[in-house]
């Protein structure tokens, strides 16, 4: 019996979306649905909607290799990437494939028939089945519902306005007001200076000082290549510059930690002038051990300038009716609270995944060159960059899964599975790269990693995008097998062999 479709993409954001177009350009004769459960495309960017929402990379490589951004910003606000992700639908043809409001709530691997019988359900509280015989997770790799709860003390018992940056209300007001905002995450770096515009006043209020980066909001090599070159030739030698930039900084950062800290530092005094304090500015770990912050045209340290925004380091005690008591004996009034403490880590878009009836464990399961995992066949997912740019591997990803499928209708093969066998001498290597609170918290869902290929998520994708084109699809890890013999692991075989 044949599948509904051949392709099943979870989400319809950024990974979902370059899926559907790589599958467009390098598997044309194959089908593909996206399910998505929100109303809207977009996924982070149709979510998150507080006060100058967002990208925290620039655009030339957080957009996809096969479309170049073409805004004169390349840190682009929310709107601006939604309507780059509406362009590519429409122009694409993708969005008649994209299934809106629909809910994956389940997702069984049928081994008998090589399919996925995947268990959907509408806005009316409807279930439905599709068949497909490969999925694709690009859900993301947080929990839309349920943001972290720092159990702040006293919370429940502040008379003003509580707000959370993943729930943030249309109908906000803030003007005139003064704000607290709890965090010195990315959110809170880019809600803090766009609010001080027209509350009364906004204090950031960190519990540890956090590593940030300087840049302009718009590239000027970009820009001036857009004026005498194709936009995609244009587009490519920004890319291609940026990502080098990128992974040099990175690395040297690693390296020289002490230099990255000297650095970062000068150009943070040179941004604040007198106002710089040193206990607020001064993390207790090195740049690049958790994720750098952007303050693209320096607009945080200009609110602090003009005297319409500060930060305060120290811990809270408790948060009253009139606002919050700190540890150090120091009191902020305030009649906003924005609550900017992160996010709560999951994994498979919290779908019940099993393979005939048994429940998948993803951290009994490694990674396989940073997309699919050991012993789970026709399964991959979307784990985008710590250290760079989400979208850099969503199109590597969505490449090597194209050119599998591709391989595997070569071949007559129904399966792909990257075999991993019990008594492997594999090592686990729980190290991300990066300590920041959220990744810590979230390790214990994740899938193992191993120090080498192809056994690793891994943080680099200079070397990645390289190595995944170079490494044969048939490697000897990954059997292939017919749909009839895929109970029993049998193996194809190339017609030439």
């Amino acid at each position: 019996m044949q599948p509904d479709i051949d392709v099943a993409i979870i989400g319809a954001g950024l990974s979902g979306i370059g899926m559907a177009a790589h599958m467009q350009m390098l598997c044309p004769d194959r089908s593909f649905a996206l399910f998505e459960r929100r109303a809207n495309l977009g996924g982070t960017w149709d979510l998150f909607r507080y006060p100058g929402v967002r990208s925290d990379s620039d655009m030339h490589t957080l957009g996809f290799v096969f479309e170049p951004w073409k805004h004169e910003k390349s840190i682009a606000d929310g709107p601006a990437i939604l309507e780059y992700l509406n362009r590519i639908v429409d122009e694409r043809d993708i969005r008649r494939h994209i299934r809106l409001g629909t809910k994956v709530v389940s997702a069984d691997w049928n081994s008998a028939a090589a399919h996925w019988v995947i268990t959907t359900e509408s806005p009316d509280g409807q279930h439905s089945r599709t068949t497909a015989r490969f999925l694709y997770l690009g859900a993301g790799y947080y929990d839309y519902d349920k943001p972290y709860d720092a159990q702040i003390p006293g919370l429940a018992d502040f008379a003003g306005t509580v707000l959370h940056p993943q729930f943030w209300p249309k109908d906000s007001a803030h003007a005139g007001k003064r704000v607290v905002v709890i965090g010195s995450g990315a959110t809170a770096v880019t809600i803090v200076p766009v609010m001080a515009e027209t509350a009364a006043h906004v204090t950031m209020l960190q519990r540890t000082p956090t590593w940030y980066a300087v840049r302009p909001a718009r590239d000027a090599i970009a820009n001036a290549l857009r004026k005498f070159l194709p936009a995609k030739l244009a587009y490519w030698i920004t890319r291609y510059k940026n990502v080098k930039m990128q992974d040099m900084v990175y690395k040297r950062a690693r390296a020289a930690p002490e230099k990255a800290r000297a650095y970062l530092t000068d150009k943070i005094k040179a941004a604040l002038g007198p106002k710089y304090d040193e206990a607020a500015f001064t993390p207790p770990y090195n740049p690049w051990e958790q994720r750098l912050c952007l303050v693209p045209d320096g607009d945080l340290f200009a609110a602090m300038k003009a005297g319409k925004a500060d930060v305060v380091t120290d811990h809270i005690a408790r948060i009253d009716a009139a606002g919050i008591q700190l540890t150090s004996g120091r009191r902020l009034d305030c009649d906003v609270i924005v609550t900017a403490t992160g996010l709560t880590m999951t994994i498979a878009g919290k779908i019940a995944l099993s393979v005939d009836g048994e429940r998948i464990d993803f951290n009994q399961h490694y990674y396989y060159k940073g997309c699919m995992y050991s012993n789970l066949p026709n399964l991959a997912q979307v784990f985008g960059y710590l250290n760079a740019s989400w979208t850099l591997r969503a199109d590597i990803d969505s490449d090597f899964i194209c050119r599998l499928l591709n391989h595997m209708k070569a071949i007559g093969a129904d399966v792909a599975t990257p075999f991993l066998a019990e008594d492997h001498d594999l090592v686990e290597d729980p190290d991300t790269g990066l300590s920041s609170g959220y990744i810590q918290r979230g390790q214990a869902l994740q899938p193992k990693n191993a120090p080498t290929m192809p056994w690793r998520l891994n943080q680099d994708y200079v070397f990645d995008k390289v190595w995944l084109k170079q490494n044969p699809l048939d490697d000897g890890i990954m059997r292939f097998t017919k749909a009839q013999a895929a109970a029993t692991h049998g193996e194809v075989r190339e017609a030439a062999e």
